[in-house]
């Protein structure tokens, strides 16, 4: 490309395009000994870098409009609105979310039936287990120091403690992971959708998720319920024995804790319900949102799905347990009204528990106005 560009126009293309996932600026030139030659870069004469967006709202709905149109098939309004709520627009998830919600299966075969917000969801399970091309490479991505430097503060909810979010090398860090669409165009720094957000934890926890000595049975009521004060009471004495040897085996070893978490309860969920997951730069919280299948006629849950709000917060040396605790508690009510819930958990996370848990007391109650929120100390 480069002995060619002198001689534009004659026996050389005038222009040429690159398509890829990465901006050409990342490409540097390299010694024979392998190193990276400052500054150097093969495309420093290029014209211009576009990046291909996201479909909008209103896109994405008049594409699966298209096939309504077309087979006569339609969508529900929850449906419509989770394939945006879980994708965001991007535009591979949105057709592979409709792919298998309209072509395989009993949808298929009852061409009349309306796509469901159950059919959107269970779809995109089978997209994160099928761990299709897309998400796989996505994936792989996780394991680059320069993905893990902005990931893991996203799992951790906060900015890592040390001011690099506004470094030069941090903001490259940034523009690189954004290049990939593992998060967000803009400010703040965030997941780009609930799908990526889901897989992430998913792929790094999953090795330690598949040898946990758990059984969803163990944590299952008489009436089909989930025991999720079983389920944390178990955690906790786990996590107190064990969390150093299980630890150890997170690349992402700052964000262990909440990954080991979402891991043990991934292990239990998987058999009969799902989980939501909300994380950001500069919240200082994770936000866990367990549903679980219950009967019909189950009282407090009309669509048959119990509902349990899961709150992560790490005391940081820079904050008392007081005042995490404080904080957490308004956190998790909030999250609570969001998700219309009247109960909570709030998990606390403590570097040095023998200093500020008492090991004998497992669990608190904490009222605010007529909610009730479950303070657990690991």
């Amino acid at each position: 490309l480069r002995s060619g560009y002198d001689e534009r126009p004659d026996r050389y293309p005038q222009s040429v395009v690159l398509c890829g996932v990465r901006d050409v600026r990342d490409y540097r030139i390299r010694s024979g000994a392998g190193e990276v030659i400052a500054g150097g870069s093969a495309f420093n004469v290029k014209a211009a870098s576009l990046r291909l967006g996201d479909f909008s709202e209103t896109e994405t709905r008049a594409l699966l409009a298209q096939h309504t149109r077309e087979t006569g098939q339609r969508f529900t309004p929850d449906a419509l609105a989770a394939v945006w709520r879980q994708t965001r627009g991007q535009p591979w998830l949105v057709n592979a979310l409709a792919e298998r919600t309209c072509f395989p299966g009993v949808a298929r075969r009852e061409g009349t039936r309306p796509i469901t917000e159950a059919d959107i969801l269970d779809a995109q399970e089978q997209l994160i287990l099928a761990r299709q091309t897309h998400l796989d490479q996505l994936a792989d991505k996780l394991g680059e120091a320069r993905v893990r430097r902005v990931i893991e503060p996203l799992l951790r909810g906060d900015d890592g403690g040390d001011g690099g979010v506004a470094s030069l090398e941090h903001s490259r860090d940034i523009e690189y992971v954004r290049d990939l669409g593992l998060i967000a165009p803009g400010a703040p720094v965030r997941i780009a959708n609930r799908i990526y957000a889901e897989v992430v934890p998913r792929e790094l926890a999953s090795a330690v998720q598949e040898t946990l000595p758990q059984e969803t049975a163990w944590y299952v009521k008489p009436d089909g319920g989930l025991d999720i004060d079983k389920l944390l009471r178990a955690f906790q004495i786990f996590f107190r024995e064990n969390s150093e040897h299980w630890l150890a085996r997170f690349d992402y070893r700052e964000a262990g804790p909440q990954l080991l978490l979402q891991a043990f309860l991934q292990r239990v969920v998987n058999a009969g319900g799902r989980i939501e997951r909300e994380y950001g730069l500069g919240r200082q919280r994770t936000d866990l949102l367990v549903f679980w299948q219950e009967r019909a006629d189950a009282e407090g849950s009309p669509d048959g799905l119990a509902r349990f709000v899961i709150e992560c917060k790490i005391v940081h040396s820079r904050s008392s347990l007081e005042s995490t605790v404080a904080q957490g508690l308004a956190q998790t009510a909030e999250y609570m009204d969001r998700s219309g819930c009247r109960a909570g958990n709030l998990v606390i996370f403590d570097p040095d528990p023998a200093k500020s848990w008492d090991v004998k007391v497992f669990r608190r109650e904490e009222s605010l106005d007529d909610r009730t929120i479950v303070v657990w100390g690991m």
